[in-house]
């Protein structure tokens, strides 16, 4: 029996050992591969915000109708009307319109896409999808500009560059010159920002600590590039929310592949450079 026993201790060791040592882009695979949850019903209907708080409903289903309808708790209940899923099992992924992976992106180690007309963002390592949430972004007067950026630096609490009374927490800047980052602040259900992405709060730690910033030379130039950021497509501004449209098409805003696919290939060359290059000054340190 004594013998049984070291001999299924050793085997767990050798088990603990290889898990504990696969590469990261092995690690960070498995991660992703999680079994998700997708719903059965993907229709909508409409109710009053208010009278869907009383009913007993849960922390989770409250995080996928505040992803539905673009907003956050605090600006939730203020909606007479929020878009409600007429199944609210699944995980919040299948409510965005993001596509779980996206062979295209397999050798991309991190990368995040904001939809502008969608008012979401999607995280992928390697090519699948880790995270995903709702945002609001530049109002019409001041526009989320589009295109390719990278993360810069990051503050866990820092003032507006438009308001010195607006703190943002959670901060993490995308375009040093113009001031434009991703950060915590209030989501009233439709782009409202002075160009930045307002997220939620727990998304916008969850991109803090996940996201990497870039690395600065002893002269502070830049000596790499933080995570690539491709902000995409245009809002209807004067229009119906686009995610309203839900009620008729539940697939109306999904992003298939081709299109994130699109939306990267004029700008994989620089994020594979940017990638190698982040991978060398890593490694010299």
């Amino acid at each position: 029996m004594r013998k049984i026993n070291i001999v299924i201790i050793f085997f767990l060791g050798i088990f603990v050992f290889t898990s504990c040592h696969q590469p990261a882009e092995k690690q960070a695979a498995n991660k992703v591969q999680r079994k998700r949850v997708k719903p059965a019903n993907t229709g909508y209907h409409f109710e009053n915000a208010k009278e869907w708080l009383k009913k007993n409903n849960t922390a989770l289903q409250l995080n996928i109708l505040l992803a539905v309808n673009r907003t956050d708790s605090s600006n939730f209940a203020k909606m007479d009307s929020i878009l409600v899923p007429n199944d609210i099992t699944g995980d919040v992924e299948f409510y965005l319109p993001f596509p779980l992976s996206v062979a295209y992106l397999k050798d991309i180690k991190k990368i995040i896409f904001f939809s502008y007309p969608a008012q979401s963002f999607g995280a992928y390592e390697m090519g699948e999808l880790v995270y995903a949430g709702p945002t609001n972004m530049g109002r019409k007067a001041d526009p989320t500009p589009t295109g390719l950026y990278y993360t810069n630096w990051k503050a866990e609490k820092t003032t507006s560059t438009f308001n010195d009374e607006w703190d943002l927490k959670w901060n993490f800047n995308i375009e040093n010159k113009l001031g434009i980052g991703f950060h915590q602040y209030e989501l009233p259900g439709y782009p409202a920002s002075h160009s930045c992405l307002r997220l939620q709060e727990k998304d916008a730690r969850y991109l803090y600590d996940w996201a990497d910033q870039w690395i600065l030379a002893k002269d502070d130039s830049i000596a790499a590039k933080g995570t690539p950021v491709i902000v995409f497509g245009a809002y209807p501004f004067g229009a119906a929310k686009p995610w309203l449209q839900l009620i008729n098409d539940p697939h109306i805003l999904d992003i298939p592949e081709s299109a994130i696919q699109q939306q990267a290939t004029p700008y994989l060359q620089d994020i594979i450079i940017q990638q190698q290059k982040r991978a060398a000054v890593e490694v010299d340190k």
